[in-house]
């Protein structure tokens, strides 16, 4: 099979691409990073021959699902379970969530790998008028499925929380009340509303400023129960701000998904560690760049990441909360699965101009490794929007 297709450019015409492939030699499995504590948030596999609705029955298709968490473990990252990349609450069932949750620490445990899962308040309707003390419940049940099961918890951000707090006290009311059920130490995460609109004046009002003081006074009255925070604003200058600021021992998992390669390298004043949703899509590359920076070899670290940064800002363009479409794509090109079909038809989310650009993005980073499995999987995705991609 030739290597050359015909993509569609921005301009609307078709133009011949040849793949390059990868360049560089990538070992299959990778030790866990040594200097910097580092998750991949995973997406989750659906199973479109049981599927009949996609936007309301949705089956996963559980050994693809885990497979890629293996792949991930297999890299040296931790997984971070149940996660936005997993589309909670943008197609991922409440009433599987736990299944998720349970089934993906059972192999961690077996494996003992590293495993941190997302306890929210998924459960309340986006529609349902609740109490802090109904949030606070729902966070604390699943905080004891993901504690239960062997994982760490991540506190995410409450579209539930959002619509009911009417101060900063509120939030601290919840978050002091959840962080105190818990076993072991939590993530908190900052979720931007670019990834999700209701989460618009999370922490109560739009001024981040204020939003800064208000999470740091969280964090500093809770420091015994925070492992760190991840932030998901797309802003590395406010993000590394943020880190010169927490306490003593307290992490920065950076969720700039823009910015990751220098937040991660870091400064003479500290560095970010990771919980990436694009560490999903380029684990074997990211897995490698870290072992070089390890070793203290920056330069390859750089050279390695560079090239992903276009990519990455191509997935994460905006609607940013489409990013998901570009990750499973991109597994799907790369033989990680069978299909590119999604939870809540989300594989229609993004144009066929948009999956193109992300196809030569992804040649040109040197994360296609079989370029006949990506020329033989892109055609008929081609030809669903009425394009004969042979060249």
């Amino acid at each position: 099979m030739t290597d050359t297709l015909l993509l569609p450019g921005p301009a609307g015409t078709l133009e011949r691409y040849t793949l390059g492939g990868a360049t560089r030699a990538v070992p299959a499995r990778h030790a866990p990073s040594r200097t910097r504590r580092v998750f991949a948030a995973a997406h989750v596999v659906i199973d479109p021959l049981s599927t009949a609705d996609p936007t309301q029955s949705p089956v996963i298709d559980w050994e693809s699902t885990l497979a890629f968490r293996h792949h991930v473990w297999d890299h040296g990252f931790g997984v971070a379970e149940a996660m936005d990349t997993a589309q909670r609450g943008m197609g991922l069932p409440p009433s599987q969530v736990r299944e998720l949750i349970e089934r993906s620490c059972r192999e961690a445990v077996a494996r003992q790998a590293s495993i941190a899962c997302g306890a929210a308040t998924d459960t309340i309707p986006d529609d349902r008028s609740v109490t802090l003390a109904d949030i606070e419940r729902a966070y604390l049940e699943q905080c004891e499925w993901i504690e239960s099961a062997g994982g760490q918890v991540i506190v995410m951000a409450s579209r539930a929380l959002c619509r009911t707090a009417r101060s900063a006290d509120d939030y601290h009311a919840v978050y002091d009340q959840v962080l105190g059920s818990l076993q072991r130490p939590a993530v908190l995460h900052w979720l931007g509303d670019m990834f999700d609109p209701q989460l618009s004046g999370y922490w109560g009002g739009a001024d981040l400023d204020a939003a800064t003081e208000i999470v740091l006074e969280l964090i500093n009255r809770n420091a015994s129960k925070i492992d760190g925070i991840k932030i998901s604003l797309l802003d590395a200058d406010r993000e590394i701000a943020f880190r010169r600021r927490l306490p003593e021992g307290t992490r920065l998992y950076t969720g700039d998904d823009f910015n990751y390669p220098t937040l991660i390298k870091g400064d003479d004043q500290g560095y970010s560690d990771a919980l990436l949703g694009i560490f999903d899509a380029i684990a074997p590359l990211a897995a490698e760049a870290l072992s070089r920076l390890d070793d203290g070899d920056l330069s390859t670290y750089d050279e390695i990441l560079k090239p992903t940064v276009a990519l990455s800002r191509a997935i994460f363009e905006a609607p940013t909360y489409h990013y998901k479409t570009g990750v499973v794509f991109l597994a799907y090109l790369r033989g990680m699965q069978s299909h590119f079909t999604m939870l809540a038809g989300a594989q229609s989310s993004r144009s066929i101009t948009h999956l193109s650009t992300l196809l030569r993005l992804a040649d040109a980073s040197g994360l296609i490794e079989d370029t006949d499995l990506a020329v033989a999987r892109m055609l008929p995705v081609l030809e669903q929007s009425g394009i004969d991609g042979r060249a």
